[in-house]
């Protein structure tokens, strides 16, 4: 199913009016979504205290932080759902204060645990949503089945929302958040419960829905998923968004060798300063001699000539990998507090 793009008018808005929009800091294409300055407290505890960002169309952007760092609270108020302190937030170039259902219809929202209401079939569930974006009865029943269809529950269209497992509630929320064809789609740990072959789905549908326009902003603790699917990521510690968080200088990366001492040897002969890999113990039961090493490396270009270099010196290298992905690494070279 292709899903339809977001409208170019909002639903409600008079014939030929045309929301403002923002314009962009580069001079090209306005931002789906822009939020300045994010304060949100209850009572003395502040749960985000200063967030900013911006998600362009045709986007996927990764929402990084530990517990406890104001994620979901920031997703919520991105959503229209909680009110900031303090701050702005523009959906094409609308405010929710000034446009209110207007801005809301441009954003679908998946939160992480999707309630249903039990009695009512997977079909009953996303056209009750649709009916609450004011689409008319024959295109919410359409779309449903289509979504249904997409997220691969169509055997369920009849069946009461009870019946499904989490991981099959967690697509049905997926659909429901895609309903009213949104422009900006905001996923908080979209991939809980979801089996490895729904998780891989999930991936190809974000990705489907950027190359359609759709910005999307996907919080998940699985960085090594969303190193696969994001374009951008926006990093956020003590409620604040980390302004400019490019990937780390020295790039960490793991070696393993059938033949530790004569690594450790070669390595010292070229000042190549290596390290024992704390995640792992050694490789290869039954070839003691065997480890595993990491060594911070500037790009892929020194990975290559170390690498080789290593060959041509007869070390026996039996694997050479990143150790974790790019958000992994910045995320573990900040410096982060566990709430």
């Amino acid at each position: 199913m292709a899903i339809p793009p977001p409208p170019s008018v909002p639903p409600g808005s008079p014939p030929g009016q045309v929301p403002a929009t923002a314009s962009s800091p580069g001079g090209g294409a306005p931002p789906a979504l822009h939020a300045a300055s994010l304060r949100r407290a209850f009572g003395p505890m502040v749960a985000v205290a200063d967030a900013s960002l911006a998600l362009a169309p045709g986007s996927v952007t990764a929402l990084v932080g530990p517990n406890g760092s104001g994620k979901t609270t920031l997703l919520l108020m991105l959503a229209g759902l909680l009110t900031p302190d303090a701050g702005e937030i523009r959906v094409h170039g609308m405010t929710y204060a000034e446009h209110g259902p207007d801005a809301r219809r441009r954003v679908g929202w998946m939160p992480d645990t999707f309630g249903t209401w039990d009695s009512l079939t997977c079909t009953e569930v996303l056209t009750t949503f649709g009916a609450a974006y004011r689409l008319p009865a024959e295109v919410a029943r359409e779309r449903a089945l289509g979504l249904l269809q997409t997220v691969h529950l169509a055997e369920y269209a009849t069946a009461p929302a009870h019946v499904l497992s989490r991981g099959q509630k967690q697509r049905l929320g997926m659909a429901r958040a895609l309903i009213h064809a949104p422009g900006v789609l905001l996923l908080d740990e979209p991939a809980s419960g979801l089996d490895p072959r729904s998780r891989v789905d999930l991936r190809r549908l974000v990705r489907s829905l950027a190359d359609s326009g759709v910005a999307v902003l996907v919080s998940s603790h699985v960085l090594v998923e969303l190193d696969e699917m994001v374009d951008d990521a926006v990093f956020i510690n003590r409620g604040a968004t980390v302004v400019g968080s490019p990937a780390p200088a020295m790039a960490r990366w793991r070696l393993t060798t059938l033949d530790a001492a004569a690594l450790t040897s070669w390595a010292s002969s070229v000042n190549l300063p290596l390290a024992a890999d704390p995640d792992e113990a050694p490789v290869l039961p039954g070839a003691p001699s065997a480890g595993t090493f990491v060594v911070s490396l500037p790009d892929e270009s020194q990975a290559a000539a170390l690498l080789r270099d290593a060959v041509r010196a007869g070390v026996p290298i039996s694997r050479m990998s990143p150790a974790g992905g790019r958000l992994e690494q910045t995320y573990l070279a900040m410096e982060t507090d566990r709430r």
